[in-house]
């Protein structure tokens, strides 16, 4: 029999206060009646002796002292899943918003667990996403964590489209991969921004959409990418899937997270930003994994913008501590309209030399990466000097560099919203743009692949 307490001590923000509780668990959903029938549903975030700390989901408006009875339903907070979650949209607590309804085969905890570290199986093997600064040169691998640290005003919802519009995997389990959507704090117009191109591209079948909007409770900004991930581990291990997750924005996510512990007074750190953010990013981000024992697999992108495009702003800083590389976009190339405007020289990812060549992308792959990097690195210092002493006046070589970074830019970095090119095209283009240095350049290269590739052009 559930206890019902009549009155409450204290109601502060989107938090109530109760006093005298027994036998409370942190992290329970609690059932909130209000005068005339109403109901809300809450969870136990903080427990002090027997008072005990609980954040409304739809907000405490109309809510006070007197007029409220709580429950305590005794389980953590949970959603339904199946298959058939493929193709639907739902809200930040897994409540459907497509307008049909919804019941799964059994409902599951949205807080999970990371992955063991001992069942883990090491990523290999990539997912083409059609976009040649990612998969040429930042390759994205199946079970990775690849972040997109972007800034206010750059086209990272256009390319977290255009991502999902044509990522697949290769060979027979084409039809075994699925996208799974969390939105946090997005407004009305980029939400049917994100509905309208999902459907005009026919991916929508293959897409679970989790959308909290700018003017929902905050609370619920916590809990959509944890019903997310929970709704990519069912697919990924209950029906062997491969599911890439995206995630924006976490700037948003980790704002609500700071809101909130304000509302709590916990004592803050750095921009305010609560002591343990770091080990709550982590435990979103450390759900991105494999499994020894099943064949599927979970890969994330998280979006996050950087206030004042400040990389060492604590959300990109502890997330690129977590995660295994990381792309950045540069407001220098969005504003020479090049999309997607991809800095390709701090880009990285860590998990790309394990997963690519011979077996997996094609065996010129490694070789070729590395000798474009190197030379569209070696332009930025060509660039340097020719502002110096003007281009007119640098060396021969130098000039076929500048060249070289000038066709990079255009034809390879910038491919526009609908182009959606394979891993072969992608590497054949750098071999085009290798073309314009002299062999004796190209020392990354092995000779014989030298010899296959770049002669023959």
């Amino acid at each position: 029999m559930r206890l019902k307490y009549l009155k409450l001590y204290k109601v502060e923000g989107p938090l109530i206060i109760l006093s005298g509780v027994k036998g409370a668990m942190f992290g329970e959903v609690v059932d909130i009646e209000v005068e005339e029938g109403g109901h809300k549903r809450g969870k136990v975030v903080q427990i002090d002796g027997d008072k005990v700390i609980i954040q409304v989901y739809e907000g405490t408006a109309g809510i006070s002292l007197n007029n409220t009875s709580v429950s305590f339903t005794g389980k953590p907070m949970e959603i339904p899943l199946s298959r058939d979650i493929l193709g639907r949209t739902f809200n930040g607590v897994g409540e459907p918003i497509d307008g049909a309804g919804f019941y799964g085969d059994r409902k599951y905890d949205i807080n999970g667990r990371p992955i063991n570290p001992v069942g883990r199986k090491y990523p290999r093997n990539y997912i083409e996403t059609g976009i040649s600064s990612i998969d040429g040169l930042a390759t994205l691998v199946r079970g990775q964590k690849l972040p997109l640290f972007s800034g206010d005003g750059l086209p990272h919802n256009e390319l977290a489209v255009q991502i999902i519009k044509q990522a697949r995997i290769s060979g027979d389990e084409e039809n075994n991969f699925a996208v799974v959507f969390a939105a946090m704090g997005i407004k009305h117009d980029e939400a049917d921004f994100f509905r309208k191109h999902f459907e005009l591209s026919g991916v929508s079948n293959r897409v679970v959409m989790y959308i909290n909007l700018a003017d929902d409770p905050i609370v619920e900004r916590i809990s959509t990418p944890r019903c997310a991930l929970t709704a990519a581990e069912h697919l990924a291990f209950a029906h062997n899937m491969h599911i890439l997750v995206i995630m924006t924005n976490m700037t948003s996510y980790s704002e609500a997270l700071r809101e909130l512990s304000a509302s709590r007074e916990e004592v803050p750190s750095r921009k305010g930003y609560p002591g343990y953010l770091y080990s709550d990013l982590a435990s979103l981000y450390e759900r991105a994994g494999m499994i020894k024992d099943s064949k599927g697999s979970i890969t994330q992108i998280p979006i996050l913008t950087m206030p004042n495009d400040d990389i060492t702003h604590p959300v990109p800083d502890l997330t690129g501590f977590i995660t295994e590389g990381q792309i950045i976009l540069s407001r220098d190339l969005h504003q020479r309209t090049i999309y997607p405007p991809i800095n390709v020289l701090p880009s990285l990812s860590r998990l790309q030399k394990e997963s690519i060549g011979e077996g997996f992308t094609r065996e010129d792959h490694p070789d070729v990466a590395n000798q474009v990097f190197s030379a569209y690195s070696h332009v930025q210092d060509v660039r340097s000097l020719a502002q110096v002493i003007g281009e007119d006046d640098i060396s021969e070589m130098d000039k076929k560099y500048m060249e070289f970074g000038r066709q990079f830019e255009q034809k390879f970095l910038n491919q526009g919203f609908e182009s959606n090119r394979s891993m072969q095209d992608t590497l054949n283009i750098m071999w085009e743009l290798l073309t314009l240095l002299p062999r004796s350049e190209l020392d990354r290269v092995k000779p014989e692949l030298l010899d296959k590739y770049y002669d023959k052009r």
